[in-house]
């Protein structure tokens, strides 16, 4: 493990000059990167979060010309929020989402918060969503680690390590980080570890933090959206009707059904499921 690291000036200038030329050349042209509102900024972290670039960009457009602001989207039905929603997975970052606008009305005279602590009490925001909203919404020198920035500095500097954590990566990106302009900066960072994944076949799969994604079809992930889905086009849905359009173990079912409940998506009563209605009331 390296505790100490001293990056010469040349070079923390070439690598600066390497990852900003790449950009400069190959920069992605995406829908949150033209705006520094930070709303629409949490709304894209809360989607990247666990979906790819390309899936999100249609999903966000729609999003935010449905629900422009905080107090559009407290004040949402949950079944809108959910139909806009669809097709991005992990529904509970939709829940997550409602619930953040709701307190960002109620708390935060409709404002997103800017320091760290703070977003770090917000419903389904962890730290590198938190950084990534400082850096990329207030252009703050925050120190932000994800899967493309991993990428990068083992690629650059851990090429000859296995299981490589963010304690030794860290010191690295703090060295290199343009603290002049850490918006574009990171912007970069990103794009050119998306790059370098093509390339290498993901050099972050090295890193100590490193999860393979658990295959969609047959998952519990998947009859969890199937469940949502019938529950939002059919408005009501039985108990048996459910097992038998999706095809299951019934005892999976019903665990995922009590599960859904525990977090709010949905109500039973007499057999019958429905969406739950929280939207448009401020917690």
């Amino acid at each position: 493990m390296i505790a100490e690291i001293h990056l010469s000036f040349r070079i923390k200038s070439d690598f600066q000059k390497k990852v900003y030329a790449h950009y400069k050349s190959n920069g992605r042209d995406l829908p949150w990167r033209k705006t520094t509102d930070p709303y629409k900024i949490l709304v894209s972290e809360i989607m990247l979060q666990q979906t790819q670039v390309s899936r999100t960009i249609d999903t966000y457009k729609n999003f935010i010309h449905l629900f422009p602001d905080p107090e559009s989207l407290a004040s949402a039905s949950f079944n809108d929020i959910l139909h806009a929603w669809q097709g991005m997975g992990y529904n509970r970052r939709a829940l997550s989402l409602m619930k953040t606008a709701q307190i960002i009305m109620k708390f935060h005279n409709g404002m997103v918060p800017e320091d760290e602590k703070t977003l770090l009490s917000l419903p389904g925001i962890g730290i590198a969503t938190a950084r990534a909203i400082q850096a990329f919404a207030f252009n703050k020198p925050v120190i932000l680690i994800e899967t493309n920035i991993r990428a990068v500095f083992i690629f650059h500097f851990f090429q000859n390590h296995n299981t490589v954590h963010d304690s030794e990566i860290r010191p690295f990106v703090e060295l290199t980080l343009d603290t002049a302009n850490p918006r574009k900066w990171y912007n970069a960072l990103m794009d050119y570890g998306s790059h370098l994944k093509k390339l290498h076949g993901n050099p972050a799969r090295l890193s100590a933090h490193h999860r393979r994604q658990v295959p969609f079809e047959g998952s519990v992930r998947q009859v969890r959206g199937l469940i949502l889905k019938h529950v939002l086009e059919e408005k009501k849905v039985s108990r048996s009707h459910l097992l038998k359009v999706l095809s299951c173990d019934p005892d999976v079912v019903t665990r995922i059904l009590r599960i859904l409940e525990s977090e709010g998506f949905i109500v039973s009563y007499d057999n019958y499921i429905f969406l739950a209605q929280t939207g448009g009331n401020y917690i």
